[in-house]
């Protein structure tokens, strides 16, 4: 994210790092980079260096009405998740650092999710296409080992259901009846242009339940995925190739990860059959990639439907939801 939370000043989060896992902060700087959660490079007393996050609870939850705890018990399982698979052996997990009392995450303030990771030097990449074939086929060898996790810990993670995060959101947008243009700048906006694109946008969520529906998803296919294999939760440090940022982290079908990976031409889902003897279905592919770009715009409509102010993060969102849209209305049916 762009800018620091408002509702998390650094003196609150100092005191969480030292109530939680007995750190004594010198100093804190924010990192704007990712997007989706707030980040400091955070220096203890004793000199060590930690990469800390924070999650605000509202933008984890699925729908309008759930629960921040629910939220944050979701969040929290797929980071322990993280934490059970390096503790099995999985070095190139970049998991977070366990409180005293053994937990990934820390509640703060009711709103934010807390945790602490090592701090690694190495090289980051950005959101987009593999740079490499090595770089590829290294995530690939990866997300291979993540779904062989063992059972013990692929039960700490959340199960996924098929469900478009803020669907409900996105199909309330639909009614001219249920716009809310008074709780931000972008509200009103937003409403008109999901209801300007109402007939392709409903004509994606059509096409994505049919191919749930025509796969019919296999419980005993179903591994540990790391969700967002893409280059920019990758870093190449001395070790070889790691993985970051697991806060999607879910057991769902394969195809989960491999449609990040794959080029379009098939050549990563060979490669992983061969590797795992488990072919993958070319309508889960194509289900989970149309589900990344729906709820992206999903999750944007409902960040929109509630009260924001207009910040460097609004304006962003807006502009990748427009061109989002946009750019889907323009495909062929």
């Amino acid at each position: 994210m762009l800018t620091p939370p408002d509702g998390l000043p650094e003196a609150a989060l100092a005191a969480a790092l030292g109530r939680c896992w007995g750190m004594s902060v010198a100093s804190a700087e924010y990192r704007p980079v990712g997007w989706g959660s707030h980040h400091w490079a955070v220096t203890d007393t004793a000199g060590s260096q930690w990469f800390v996050t924070a999650d605000e609870l509202e933008h984890k939850r699925v729908s309008e009405r759930e629960p921040l705890g629910t939220a944050f018990g979701r969040l929290r399982a797929s980071l322990a998740a993280a934490t059970g698979l390096h503790a099995s052996g999985a070095a190139f997990v970049v998991a977070p650092v366990r409180t005293g009392h053994g937990e990934p995450l820390v509640r703060v303030n009711d709103t934010f999710g807390v945790a602490v990771y090592p701090f690694l030097d190495g090289q980051s990449y950005d959101w987009g296409e593999f740079p490499s074939p090595e770089h590829r086929l290294g995530v690939l060898r990866l997300v291979t080992a993540v779904h062989t996790a063992p059972a013990a810990v692929r039960r700490l993670a959340p199960v996924d259901d098929f469900a478009v995060p803020h669907r409900d959101a996105l199909e309330a947008a639909f009614d001219p009846g249920s716009d809310v243009a008074d709780c931000g700048p972008y509200a009103l906006r937003t409403s008109l242009l999901v209801r300007r694109n109402a007939a392709p946008i409903r004509q994606l969520l059509a096409r994505y339940d049919g191919l749930v529906a025509r796969a019919r998803p296999q419980p005993g296919r179903a591994v540990l995925t790391h969700g967002e294999p893409h280059p920019g939760n990758t870093m190449l440090t001395a070790d070889g190739w790691v993985l970051i940022d697991w806060d999607t982290a879910l057991v769902a079908q394969p195809e989960r990860d491999l449609w990040l990976i794959d080029p379009g031409d098939g050549t990563m889902l060979d490669a992983y059959a061969s590797a795992t003897g488990v072919s993958p279905m070319p309508d889960l592919v194509e289900a989970y990639r149309l589900r990344w770009d729906i709820a992206d715009i999903a999750v944007d409509v409902g960040r929109f439907r509630r009260p924001h102010a207009g910040t460097p993060e609004d304006d962003k969102a807006w502009g990748f939801l427009a061109c989002l849209v946009e750019r889907l209305s323009q495909q062929p049916s």
